[in-house]
């Protein structure tokens, strides 16, 4: 019997007195739920977003905001203006002429580009804030212990819950990085909640979770899905990438090598635990360290990991909030960025960090690198901005079309209302939304020039049934895991 076996023997056991009636009710209560919400079969010649009838593409002009452009050229405009047509920015300046438009009142409103979330176990949301109090019920027993137990469904009611906590909070791009792929349909359960979202993506195609080391992943699905991917892309607005499980051993470095003959990104966590520092060397000594590569977490990484990353072109992901949570250290965000490497931003897993505020991922980098240099000015909430649009975009190679405000690029913009009391007077923007923003501040979301939220409420999607299916789905999978 395995260790995962024996616990949930032990507790079930210890509990099994109090609980039986309850893990009925749920059961009986899930299957109902998995009844009504069903699988949406896709109809022949249709994409995912044609699927869901996802707000159409008008053409708005956001009058009179003040603007954080995160574009070096344009900079910050006070009373500015962003024209948007057919889901690309026409044009930003002052006192613009767009006849056609719908005018969005921006009086009040700082507008910037739409969050950039780097790397998300998006399956895991629907465990939010479960990581306990004791070893056996910390985050990698509760992951791997109940993602075993998951159907094919628990991955589309968690994504749905993840991705409009998303849009709500002004994020607009994620990274699916999707590591409890237990089947095919596992993959597309998660893909329809993505398609069905409206916001920008990598879907990062992973293992299942406790999946054995030499086990490989199944790339027949992979290779289906890429060849196939036009029916998933929405325009390019979703890609694909692989969710690596790193160089130790052969099977994985196979699954590396078919990731790069589809020309997939990778992505990989690395010297999280002290214990497993020297990945990336590891990595690097294959030669497998280069730009289409992010690496994750990259804590204990020496000064020589550091600089081969640098030469390599790979770029990071820092998730401040899980990284301390559970206790890998402290991020080394200066040290990667004194070396130019790219950065992004993440939540990681909500298992961890309960809940996908970038606002306050944001803070928690800034005062995490004053606070190990011992200066207040070490790092600047600009900078921390431009992690979370446009370095966050570059990271994954998508700051073409998002992570500024730039003529040319997808609308992807939030517009952040200064009126409300955690805010109220305004003074430097910058430092506004890294020290004192938070989601319920965001009024507006526009993903890919589609509308998403508007007075501060979401507008594609129906968050009372969202929540009734994950809650639903949790007890069902929790039923079935035996864990309470």
């Amino acid at each position: 019997m395995s260790p995962f076996d024996l616990l949930s023997h032990s507790i079930a056991q210890e509990f099994k007195h109090l609980k039986t009636s309850r893990r009925n009710f749920l059961r009986n209560s899930a299957t109902v739920a998995a009844l009504a919400a069903g699988g949406v079969a896709m109809k022949p010649g249709s994409t995912l977003a044609q699927q869901n009838e996802l707000p159409t593409r008008g053409e708005y002009l956001v009058r009179n905001a003040h603007v954080l452009s995160m574009d070096p050229v344009i900079g910050d405009i006070a009373g500015g203006d962003v024209h948007i047509r057919g889901g690309n920015i026409v044009a930003v300046g002052e006192n613009l002429a767009a006849p056609q438009a719908e005018v969005i009142n921006g009086e009040d409103m700082i507008v910037l580009p739409g969050l950039v979330e780097t790397h998300w176990h998006i399956w895991t949301t629907m465990l939010r804030s479960m990581s306990g109090d004791e070893a056996q019920f910390g985050y990698f027993p509760t992951s791997r212990g109940i993602g075993a137990h998951y159907v094919a469904e628990d991955m589309y009611h968690s994504g749905r819950l993840a991705l409009a906590e998303a849009a709500y909070s002004g994020t607009t791009f994620v990274h699916d990085w999707c590591h409890n792929v237990r089947s095919p349909e596992y993959a597309q359960a998660a893909l329809r909640a993505l398609g069905e979202s409206g916001l920008r993506a990598r879907f990062s195609y992973g293992s299942a979770a406790g999946q054995a080391a030499d086990e490989p992943l199944d790339f027949a699905d992979i290779r289906a899905l890429h060849e196939s991917w036009s029916t998933y892309s929405d325009n390019d607005r979703l890609r694909l990438g692989l969710a690596w499980r790193g160089a130790g051993s052969s099977v994985s470095l196979d699954d590396y090598q078919r990731a790069r003959e589809l020309d997939l990104p990778v992505s990989v966590h690395v010297n999280n635990f002290q214990s497993n520092a020297g990945g990336i060397a590891a990595i690097d000594a294959v030669g497998m360290l280069g730009p289409e590569v992010q690496l994750i977490h990259a804590i204990w990484s020496s000064p020589e990991e550091i600089r081969a990353v640098a030469a390599s072109g790979a770029s990071l992901s820092l998730s401040p909030y899980t990284e301390l949570r559970i206790g890998f250290g402290l991020p080394m965000t200066q040290e990667y960025l004194a070396a130019g490497v790219p950065i992004g931003l993440s939540v990681d897993t909500p298992t961890l960090s309960g809940n996908a505020d970038m606002f306050a991922i944001m803070k928690a980098i800034l005062n995490i690198a004053n606070g190990k240099a011992l200066d207040e000015f070490a790092l600047t909430a600009r900078r921390v901005l431009e992690l979370a649009t446009i370095e966050g975009a570059r990271s994954m190679g998508v700051d073409a079309v998002t992570g500024s405000l730039s003529p040319g690029k997808r609308a992807d913009l939030i517009m952040v209302n200064t009126r409300h009391v955690n805010l109220g007077v305004f003074t430097d923007p910058a430092h506004m939304l890294v020290e004192a923003a938070q989601p319920s501040n965001v009024d507006t979301v526009i993903a890919d020039g589609r509308i998403l939220k508007r007075d501060g409420a979401l507008l594609n999607a129906d968050v009372d049934a969202i929540i009734d299916s994950a809650r639903s789905a949790l007890s069902g999978v929790r039923a079935r895991a035996d864990w309470w």
